[in-house]
């Protein structure tokens, strides 16, 4: 018979659902990709207009097939929902070049907040971590948060900057070949900076998450012998006095040991009268 239902936990499953469900693999790699090859070669062989509507058109079947494969509907619209605002952009310009402007907004606009939470120290792949998957608590100081903890702030903050640099890396490239008006080598950088680029970040943001979690309790007992070390300094130095003999109340190699020697100096002086 199972318990109540937590809600905490309830939510923290759905949430990480969710974060799977929007890695897609490589099928949510070629979904996200066909609207824009499909706008790029129909604006190639015909014009702009043309590629436009293609564009939307390929986007709507394809949130119609997510539909019909009980995918997440949230995904599925917001495909659906860039590429309407990408073509939009491109009609407002007259350019086809403008179809890439909002990916190369977004870019940007996620850098900002991933690079500012590294330098507040409060990483934001931490934060999302911590909630999904929160890590044992300190065994001597349970309500000590996450980013007091120098291991855990460490990877969190490797992890973020390297979703940092993931969205520097996505807004310059696609800006530059923007300026130079390259329309083909912009959509292969938005396929290929798109999920395989993501994917890889992940996995190696998780690969070294996962690393210092396994060896988090070594790096409790460092943390807290450093700690130990800084806060009582007078205390170990009196340890280690205590623990170091007393060399000058050992008895030297000519001194007698023990009463037998001063017992027959006694008898001797006694005899000739001298005691």
């Amino acid at each position: 018979m199972s318990g109540p239902s937590d809600p905490k936990r309830d939510l923290r499953e759905t949430y990480r659902k969710q974060v799977r469900n929007s890695i897609g693999g490589w099928s949510g790699t070629l979904i996200t990709a066909l609207p824009t090859v499909v706008f790029v070669i129909v604006n190639t062989l015909t014009t702009l207009r043309a590629a436009i509507a293609a564009a939307v058109g390929t986007a709507a079947v394809l949130a119609l097939y997510r539909l019909a494969r009980k995918q997440s509907t949230q995904q599925a619209l917001s495909g659906l929902f860039g590429v309407l605002i990408a073509a939009i952009i491109a009609a407002r310009t007259g350019q086809a070049r403008g179809y890439f402007l909002l990916g190369i907004w977004t870019s940007f606009l996620y850098a900002v907040p991933f690079a500012v939470s590294v330098v507040a120290r409060r990483p934001l792949v931490g934060f999302l971590w911590e909630f999904l998957d929160p890590a044992p608590p300190d065994p001597d100081d349970p309500d000590r948060p996450w980013y007091r903890r120098r291991a855990l702030l460490r990877a969190y903050t490797i992890a973020t900057l390297i979703g940092t640099a993931l969205f520097l890396a996505r807004g310059i490239v696609q800006a530059t070949l923007y300026r130079d008006n390259a329309t083909g080598w912009l959509a292969f950088a938005r396929v290929a900076m798109g999920y395989p680029l993501y994917i890889a970040a992940v996995g190696a943001g998780y690969w070294v998450v996962r690393r210092v979690r396994h060896q988090l309790p070594r790096h409790l007992k460092d943390e807290l012998a450093e700690l130990d070390e800084h806060a009582h300094p007078q205390e170990k130095a009196q340890e280690q006095a205590q623990a170091q003999p007393d060399q000058g109340e050992q008895p030297g190699p000519e001194q007698p040991q023990g009463g037998v020697g001063s017992a027959d100096d006694s008898a001797a002086n006694r005899r000739f009268g001298l005691g």
